[in-house]
């Protein structure tokens, strides 16, 4: 680097020494001439010697403006010429003051420009930076004082050095660039300078030059043509032109901002021209070798191509096109592919070479890329995975030389590439298929097809073609895309391929593709593009992949513009076929995305639905004559997506639904005329930077929505998602609105929490709106009920079973019937829908009368032949079905009242069903005993709380020194256990546990008929005709045919013993079923009908002469049992009163036949005698009722086991018949009768089972209370609760009567019968602890000793809580008896 001492010695020289650059500055001559009358100054000097005057504030402020930001507020005011500087005194003196100023403030700024030029030959960066841009602002005031200043300074001052000189070209090129024009002695003058330092070797080397390049391009921004001119003639000398001209055509070629509009287009034409110049030389061998050479030539970096090369293929490429000797052209393209092809901006230059002489020469390249193709190099390329030195490199990636030059070749050659468009595609998919795969093979190709495709799609002649190759291209296509990265993004691969596929399947009816793509690879298409975009990770993640990247990537930005090549694949395949089909298959594909668990899936997915539906929203691309269907499925994904948890999916969703009611109401309007005139049209808008506004971003940091479509000003874009879901509904049909209700019963299935729970809110609203227009309601039903399995949230469960309460509004019939199909057997989800199902009192009835309706649809039964068992495979009827559903639905708390109003009803179907199963001749299930069944949910109020066994062991909780109480201490009533819910017998449980959905063994139809029967009872508070049942063992009647009837008539007369309310109901709905077609509707009619003629009830609903023409008219039935039915019917007192006479005058003698020797005519007559207690009805016979208890209870006792069970049904029978009548005798019996009874519970003959039932009708007749307790424990209790609640109940009622229970109690220990004997033992343990002193004082000494006798042998007994109850008495016994009486 100079130093400044010889610029100042340059500077003090005299104006004698100019160089020839002066005389070509008409300025500096006129300066020079006007110096020679200055007497101050005869020789030149720098500006800032020139000038001694005061310098002005406003000066100064010049001197230190900043560079303007904006060009266009330049200073375009003429500024003074600066030959004023050096006019003589007399002319300064003739100036005005105010040109006098102007002068002087242009000569300061020259003087301190003069300066800033000096000072850049410092070396201090910050203050060089300082300088230069100090410089640039002062010529955007002044460039034509700037640009004088930079000549003089040149002019005066030729030895600077190189790097001064580098800087002043910068800073030349951007003063002549701020310049609006450039006058042309500027021009030439700088012009000739550039030329000049072009070539100049320097130790800057290139550098250096292409600053001085860089100030002639600045000229051509003024006037290239003189330029292009002056570069012309240097080209065209015959030696090979300097890199600097071939620097500066290549920045003329590339960069459109040097020339204003139209003036490209003669800079080609020119070049074009000097092509054609230069054909000449290529038959040249040194400029041949030198062209080859530079071409060769290493670059500075493999990513970028200095811009002489990237000319020199260029220009190489025109000069082959110009070429007329094909010799020649294909001499010259051999030689350009043998050379290397191992770095990617050659290999792109020489395919934009092969490219451009391919545009006359198209057959002598397809055959000499074929040639090159088939040599070996090529050859051990596609066939070789490692390399061998370091020279095969310059092979390894010739194939993709050859692909980039057939895209090229398509670009260049244009309409005369259409015919071999199917052949360069065939050597595409070669490459594709047989090149070692990588990411430079895997670009190229993709630049080759999106050339060809660009190519063939701008070229109108394209539509008469059909390119066989497109299907092998789209394969290839496809493998691209599977074979990205799954989770990273670091390349436009994506973009690119989308982007191919788009422009395969353009918009009709110029459509490129032929023939058109079939289902089946356009669905294959879609699934490829859609996963590979949609399934990538988070753009945080995505990033995470980049960050050891020398440059990494915009993730923002790739993956933007590849989701936005994904929109314009969708857009191209709804142009291409405008249809609702097109548009379905479209959208099912994102359906699977749009379900997605993960939330960017989503969110991604929406987002491409949105923009879809924008698109076809605003274009109105749809046919209007297609019949806008299929999207109710579309709606069901994005409502449920308007309740995700990300809220711009929730934002997405609604927009995506608002833009599909807009696209509804346009398909309307189109298709009616009328209508398109009311509907708003809406535009659709562009971005700023020309992208479609349908294309979105992902979550992280979408691109700006513009404010038309953040707030468009259809009013459906202001309404909550809800209102806007509800408003789409309105516009769908019934198949529309079916698969949107699909939709969302197969949502009630997923995985995600929000998504049962918006799948469950969409179901429930649909079905609210629109439940009463849908159809194929079974289907839905029966979904809902396989997705209910799955919904885990309780609040989704409710609405959904809230839904199927709003269906059954409207379509009862129809979901009871499918319900009927999964009900057998029940599960828990299945009687959750019954309840829904009946959650409406309305509703409930009508299920029920539906189910009474499919009850009857019975299938005839089998014949003879069929008797055998039924297949096990078999489906059940829905009849049976139907049956079942009615036992279990009574338990429901939704059908109680329904089921009660229904009891007449149910009542008759379901004895005839009993009926009906046991013709069936279906193998019945194993007699189970009789146990209670803890009781479904919900509890009804008078579920049992009985004390279990182990608290009774306990008894009588007496402490080690028991306090015996002074006078007897009976228990309060209200220590005793509250009514108990009546037990069932054992059946399947309605709810089992998870994994136990199906018991192993179904209950047979006729146990399930029983038991509907036996639930129709207790459940609607008929338990005491249950009772009655019950007690009596009268439900095995129902088990066979024969005794079906006894069975019938026991309940019948059950029902008029305990006066049912009920009575007159099933006497109104029973008359029509005596007219039934079925027999055994008939039959149980008849049955109860004659058993009702003994209530007076009947009387208020069938008069006496009515009833007879009843039984009358039934004479004549068909079959036989109603005859005999009918005809005991009308021998009934009530018809003839003079029997009631008769009948009393039999009693006496029917006494005396009790004792008589025979057993089984003791039975009989006892038997009689009960028959005609009941026949005698109401007209009982009070007279003889003391002697027949008397009588009766004599044989209670009786050895003979028959004799005991008919004497104690006989007293039973008795005490009904006596109920409500005050017999103080008979009472006093019954209190007698009590402890006998309770005794015999345990009777080892299980004949004597009525003990039970005639105990429960002597409690009744007592009134005690606690009676449906009492039941329970009778029927079903065991152990030692079962007795000690047995004898708290007697003690509390009969207190009167506590002597002669103990006495009647201590008579039993000399019993023959261990089980009764043990039963008086406990009875009396139990009055001994509660009342021990009333005891000692009733107890004689031989009872005492027999006691201790009897408890000393129960010590011994088999069960254990009967040998520590002995025990414990035994001591407490001892303690009793050593008091003193």
């Amino acid at each position: 680097m100079d130093g400044q001492h010889s610029e100042k010695s340059q500077s003090d020289t005299t104006a004698d020494r100019t160089s020839s650059a002066m005389s070509q500055n008409p300025r500096a001559a006129q300066r020079q001439a006007g110096t020679r009358g200055n007497p101050e100054g005869d020789a030149p000097c720098p500006a800032s010697h020139r000038i001694s005057s005061p310098i002005s504030r406003s000066m100064k402020d010049l001197s230190c403006m900043k560079v303007p930001q904006d060009p266009a507020h330049r200073d375009k005011q003429a500024h003074p010429t600066t030959i004023l500087l050096c006019k003589s005194r007399s002319s300064q003196a003739a100036l005005m003051p105010k040109e006098h100023k102007m002068f002087m403030e242009e000569a300061y700024n020259a003087a301190i420009c003069f300066k800033m030029l000096r000072d850049l030959n410092g070396s201090d960066p910050l203050h060089l930076k300082y300088i230069i841009k100090k410089i640039k602002g002062m010529a955007y005031r002044a460039p034509n004082l700037v640009l004088e200043t930079i000549h003089d300074y040149l002019v005066d001052n030729p030895e600077i050095s190189s790097r001064h000189k580098f800087r002043l070209f910068h800073v030349l090129e951007a003063v002549i660039e701020a310049s609006n024009s450039l006058e042309e002695a500027w021009q030439k003058s700088f012009m000739q300078l550039a030329l000049e330092n072009m070539t100049k070797s320097t130790e800057l080397e290139e550098v250096y030059q292409d600053a001085a390049s860089d100030v002639l391009l600045a000229i051509c921004r003024h006037s290239w043509r003189v330029v292009a001119q002056h570069l012309e003639t240097e080209v065209l000398t015959g030696v090979f032109p300097h890199r600097s001209l071939l620097y500066v055509m290549g920045i003329l070629t590339s960069n459109e901002a040097i020339f204003n509009e139209g003036e490209k287009a003669c800079w080609e034409e020119q070049l074009a021209q000097l092509a054609v110049k230069s054909v000449q030389f290529l038959n040249t061998d040194m400029w041949s070798k030198e062209l080859l050479s530079a071409l060769t030539k290493p670059d500075r970096t493999h990513q970028e191509q200095p811009p002489e090369k990237a000319f020199l293929f260029i220009y190489y490429g025109l000069i082959l096109q110009a070429e007329d000797n094909s010799t020649t052209v294909r001499t010259h393209l051999r030689t350009l592919l043998d050379t290397s092809h191992q770095w990617p901006k050659q290999r792109e230059g020489i395919a934009l070479t092969i490219g451009l002489a391919a545009a006359r020469h198209l057959d002598h390249v397809w055959a000499v890329l074929e040639q090159f193709g088939r040599s070996t190099p090529i050859k051990w390329s596609l066939h070789s995975f490692c390399l061998k030195n370091a020279e095969d490199l310059q092979w390894k990636w010739a194939s993709s030389t050859i692909l980039l030059s057939y895209g090229q070749m398509a670009v260049r050659a244009k309409a005369h590439i259409l015919p071999w468009v199917d052949n360069i595609l065939s050597r595409m998919v070669f490459y594709f298929h047989y090149s070692s795969w990588d990411e430079t093979l895997k670009q190229s190709f993709l630049s080759a097809v999106l050339m060809l495709v660009g190519a063939v799609s701008r070229n109108e002649g394209a539509h008469s073609y059909e390119f066989s190759q497109v299907s092998e291209l789209l394969d290839c296509l496809m493998v691209l895309m599977e074979k990205e990265p799954r989770d990273t993004l670091c390349t436009p691969t994506r973009q690119q391929t989308i982007h191919i596929i788009s422009n395969l399947c353009p918009l009709p009816p110029n459509s490129k593709l032929r023939p058109p793509l079939d289902l089946e690879k356009k669905s294959q298409l879609l699934s490829t593009c859609l996963h590979s975009v949609l399934a990538l990770p988070l753009l945080d993640v995505l990033e995470k992949h980049t960050c050891l990247f020398l440059e990494p990537p915009n993730i923002q930005t790739l993956y933007n513009k590849t989701s936005s090549a994904l929109d314009q694949l969708l857009q191209s395949f709804i142009m291409q076929s405008p249809t609702t089909d097109e548009l379905h298959l479209l959208l099912s594909h994102l359906y699977p995305w749009l379900a997605s668990e993960k939330a960017q899936e989503r969110q991604r997915a929406v987002d491409r639905s949105t923009a879809l539906l924008r698109f076809l929203s605003h274009s109105h691309s749809l046919d209007p004559k297609e019949d806008f269907r299929r999207i109710g499925q579309l709606v069901g994904m994005l409502g449920i997506l308007c309740q995700d948890p990300d809220r711009a999916i929730q934002q997405s969703s609604v927009e995506g639904l608002g833009h599909l009611y807009q696209l509804l109401i346009s398909q309307t309007a189109r298709a009616a005329p009328m209508v398109n005139a009311q509907a708003p049209k809406q535009l659709s808008p562009a971005s700023v930077d020309g992208a479609p506004v349908w294309s979105s971003g992902d979550q992280k940091t979408a691109p700006p929505t513009p404010p038309e479509m953040t707030f468009p000003k259809d009013r459906i874009f202001q309404l909550d998602s809800s209102q806007v879901i509800k408003e789409v509904m309105k516009h769908l049909t019934k198949a529309e609105l079916t698969d949107l209700i699909w939709t969302a019963i197969e949502g009630l299935g997923s995985a995600s929490p929000f998504r049962v729970q918006a799948a469950a809110d969409m179901l429930l609203t649909t079905i609210r709106e629109h439940g009463a227009k849908l159809e194929t309601v079974a289907n839905l039903g029966r979904a809902i009920h396989l997705q209910l399995c799955s919904v885990c949230i309780p609040q989704a469960k409710e609405k959904a079973l809230h839904a199927i309460t709003l269906l059954a509004q409207n379509h009862t019939p129809e979901l009871v019937a499918t319900f009927l199909d999964f009900s057998v057997p029940l599960d828990s989800h299945a009687f959750c829908l019954w309840r829904a199902l009946g959650a409406e009192q309305p509703v409930s009835r009508q299920v029920l009368a539906v189910l009474l309706a499919w009850l009857q649809e019975r299938a005839l039964p089998p014949g003879p032949r069929d008797s055998g068992p039924q297949p096990k495979d078999k489906p059940c009827p829905r009849s049976l079905a139907a049956m079942n559903m009615l036992h279990e639905l009574q338990f429901a708390r939704e059908f109680k009242k329904a089921v009660q109003e229904a009891f007449p009803q149910l009542l008759l179907a379901l004895l005839a069903q009993l009926h009906y199963t046991l013709e069936l001749h279906l193998p019945q299930e194993p007699h189970l005993p009789q146990e209670p069944l803890l009781p479904r949910e919900p509890h009804l109020p008078w579920e049992p709380h009985l004390p279990q066994e182990p608290h009774l062991l306990q008894e009588p909780h007496l402490p080690q020194e028991p306090h015996l109480p002074q006078e007897p201490h009976l228990p309060q009533e209200p220590h005793l256990p509250r009514e108990p819910y009546l037990p069932q017998e054992p059946r399947s449980a309605p709810e089992p546990q998870p994994g136990h959905e199906a018991p192993e063994a179904m209950p047979s139809p006729h146990s399930t008929s029983l038991e509907a029967l036996k639930s129709l009872l207790s459940t609607t508070g008929h338990w005491q005709d249950f009772a009655h049942l019950e007690l009596q063992g009268g439900w095995k009647l129902f088990s066979t045919i024969d005794t079906y009837p006894q069975g019938v008539s026991l309940l019948a007369r059950a029902m008029v013993q305990n006066h049912c309310k009920q009575i007159k109901a099933v006497t109104s709905q029973l008359l029509p079923n005596l007219q039934s077609k079925e027999a055994r509707e008939r039959k149980v009619a008849i049955l109860i009908l004659t058993e009702f003629l003994y209530s007076p009830t009947l009387l208020e609903v069938l008069p006496r002469q009515a009833a007879l023409i009843v039984l009358a008219r039934s004479l004549r039935d068909p079959s036989p049992e109603v005859r005999v039915l009918s005809l005991q019917g009308l021998g009934n007192i009530l018809f003839h009163p003079e029997k009631e006479s008769l009948l009393r005058r039999q009693l006496p003698p029917f006494l005396d036949g009790f004792f008589q020797n025979n057993e089984q005519v003791v039975v009989q007559v006892m038997g009689t005698v009960s028959d005609v207690l009941h026949r005698l009805g109401t007209h009982s016979a009070a007279a003889q009722s003391l002697g027949v208890a008397i009588n009766a209870r004599s044989f209670f006792d009786d050895e003979r086991d028959g004799i005991r069970a008919a004497a104690m049904a006989l007293f039973g029978d008795l005490v009904a018949a006596m109920a409500g009548k005050e017999l103080s005798s008979l009472r006093t019996q019954v209190h007698q009768s009590m402890v006998p009874l309770f005794l015999h519970l345990k009777d080892h003959c299980p004949g004597v089972v009525t003990a039970k039932f005639t105990l429960y009708r002597c409690a009744v007749l007592l009134r005690w209370r606690l009676r449906h307790t009492l039941f329970c424990t009778l029927a079903w209790e065991r152990g030692l609760s079962a007795r000690h609640f047995l004898w708290t109940c007697l003690m509390t009622h009969s207190q009167e009567e506590f002597g002669i229970h103990l006495a009647q109690a201590l008579s039993y220990l000399h019993s023959r019968h261990r089980h009764i004997k043990t039963w008086a033992a406990l009875f009396i343990g139990y009055t001994i602890c509660y009342h021990p002193q009333a005891v000692s004082q009733m107890v004689s000494s031989v009872d005492t000793n027999l006691l201790f006798s009897t408890f000393e042998d129960l010590k011994k007994d088999p069960e254990p809580s009967i040998r520590v109850f002995a025990t414990r008495q035994l001591c407490f016994l001892q303690k009793v008896a050593a008091r003193p009486q």
